[in-house]
């Protein structure tokens, strides 16, 4: 009697590479699982012109994600970038001081929707998908005091809007609609969706 064995398929663990500073995302991947090198792409946010937003807020995301696949072979790279949409004009980190002030001062008791633009490479092929999510932000009445407040605190000159719904921002949103990964930084479903189109299961990239 002959014994057979059948041949078992070494399956190498692909890297994924998070080409972002933002301890958010990073926190976010970890929580679901996920345990990404993090490398900074470095790109300048304000170098890339235009108009429409939500081409604007994808093609940083792209930029990011190819700056880091640079010289990279088979690990997974995902870049995002996140901006709000508001009254027609979109807005990224606040400045100084007084443009968060400014700008709280016009958010409050409003809404607007926070894009993020999400890219990922496979480095082993070169393609590349992409997409932008979109949440409704609705804001809450902060008054002047509370305002000036958050704007002498780090946060609020680190994030898009600038707001939060995760750190010392969040007592000022009254509500979202959407998805709230999507508006900490990345949105898991949306990263699922694309890995997915890259042949890549999310769940193989579980630690």
């Amino acid at each position: 009697m002959t014994r057979i064995t059948p041949s078992l398929k070494r399956v190498t663990a692909r890297v994924l590479v998070l080409a972002s500073a933002s301890p958010a995302r990073l926190r976010l991947l970890r929580e679901a699982g996920l345990d990404p090198a993090v490398v900074v792409s470095g790109v300048d946010e304000d170098s890339l012109i235009v108009t429409d937003p939500r081409q604007l807020v994808e093609q940083l995301a792209v930029r990011k994600a190819q700056v880091v696949a640079e010289g990279r072979t088979g690990d997974l790279v995902v870049g995002c970038d996140s901006l709000l949409l508001f009254d027609g004009e979109v807005f990224g980190k606040a400045p100084s001081r007084d443009d968060v002030i400014a700008r709280w001062r016009r958010l409050r008791g409003s809404e607007g929707v926070l894009l993020t633009g999400h890219c990922v490479i496979d480095t082993a092929n070169g393609a590349l998908v992409s997409a932008v999510g979109e949440t409704i932000i609705r804001f809450g009445t902060p008054d002047d005091d509370e305002i000036a407040a958050y704007a002498d605190t780090e946060e609020a000159r680190s994030v898009a809007g600038p707001f939060t719904i995760d750190g010392r921002a969040s007592a000022f949103v009254d509500g979202i609609d959407g998805d709230a990964g999507n508006v900490i930084g990345i949105s898991l479903p949306l990263l699922r969706e694309l890995l997915a189109k890259l042949g890549v299961r999310v769940t193989d990239l579980w630690r």
